[in-house]
């Protein structure tokens, strides 16, 4: 069977958890396990992400509700994982004791972050949950596995946009893209928030957009800036509801979000186009949301009121993440004394 291509796979598996549950619950034990035993054998990259992913849905601790965001992430860490053991001779369903710290040493040799590979190992580990779950395998190669810890604060391995960077970028960036940026860099939205928005969500008037379920499924109201406000007006403009291109181009029957980018790669492909156009090293959307982040606590000096802009789980989540900005604005005080 070919190897289905990542973007197929995700347009194929992303769009409808439900359906992808039922393509392998639908089926008797014995044909569930006889599948799952031949793509493991075959090492057969789609099938694996589908079983992956079906698992998500129904075993998962979110079940149906899963992110797309966190789908793609382990999509994406299943087709590297089945990679690695088509190209070093690893059995799927007998793994070798050493295979899983081999694969954690493989990727770090490989220049990777520890956080990058904590959530590739994690991504492995779903689909041996996976694997398990059809009764394909009793292997579980990933329990004990060991991925060193970097002490290194996230706002210093990767740090914020600086308020130049995103001026560059904002002369570049066309309209659509230029919205996206003013919703990420001061709305703070993380990009799975920022796609699901739907033009009931923005209300320039009273100056807030209603993300209806962050991380965690957790809805909340985010104060807009003066910038992003009038960004907001001005995309309504020609992209929403009664302009020239509100709908153009989609099925009368699909959602009306504001953003016509259906995934995260399409809007990071949009994105870094204008990151290059204005010379800015492109890093991400997260630095863009830490933008938010740092210029708002600059400002109101209150973890509480940052983290509840952000969607921070807790407080205790906002000031180990920015402890470090205000211990330099500490230090910046203190120079004037």
């Amino acid at each position: 069977m070919p190897v289905m291509t990542l973007s197929h796979a995700l347009e194929q598996y992303t769009g409808d958890l439900l359906s992808s549950t039922r393509e392998w619950t639908n089926l008797h034990d014995d044909e569930l396990k006889r599948r799952a035993v031949r793509a493991a054998a075959d090492k057969d990259s789609a099938e694996l992400i589908s079983l992956t992913t079906a698992y998500l849905a129904h075993g998962g601790s979110s079940g149906v509700l899963t992110s797309p965001r966190t789908v793609e992430a382990y999509q994406l860490g299943t087709r590297q994982f089945v990679e690695y053991a088509q190209n070093n001779a690893v059995s799927l369903l007998k793994p070798g004791r050493h295979m899983a710290q081999g694969y954690v040493n493989w990727m770090l040799a490989q220049g990777r972050k520890p956080a990058g590979v904590g959530l590739k190992v994690a991504a492995a580990g779903c689909l041996y949950r996976a694997l398990r779950w059809a009764g394909a395998t009793e292997a579980d190669p990933f329990r004990d596995v060991r991925v060193p810890k970097d002490r290194t604060p996230g706002i210093i391995k990767r740090p914020p946009y600086t308020e130049s960077e995103i001026a560059d970028v904002l002369e570049q960036a066309d309209v659509h893209t230029r919205f996206l940026l003013f919703v990420t860099a001061h709305g703070g939205l993380r990009i799975s928030e920022a796609l699901s928005l739907e033009w009931d969500d923005i209300d320039e008037a009273a100056r807030r957009l209603h993300v209806r379920s962050g991380k965690g499924r957790k809805a909340r109201m985010v104060a807009m800036s003066q910038s992003l406000s009038d960004a907001a007006r001005a995309y309504r403009v020609t992209y929403g509801p009664g302009g020239p291109e509100f709908g153009a181009g989609r099925r009368a029957t699909a959602p009306q979000k504001v953003f016509r980018y259906g995934t995260t790669p399409t809007a990071r492909y949009h994105l870094e186009r204008a990151f290059k156009a204005a010379g800015v090293e492109f890093r991400g959307f997260h630095p863009g949301r830490k933008y938010a982040g740092t210029r708002l606590l600059q400002q109101i000096k209150d973890f509480g009121r940052v983290a509840a802009h952000l969607g921070h789980e807790s407080v205790d989540t906002t000031r180990r993440g920015y402890a470090r900005l205000a211990a330099d604005d500490l230090k910046d005080d203190l120079a004037g004394w």
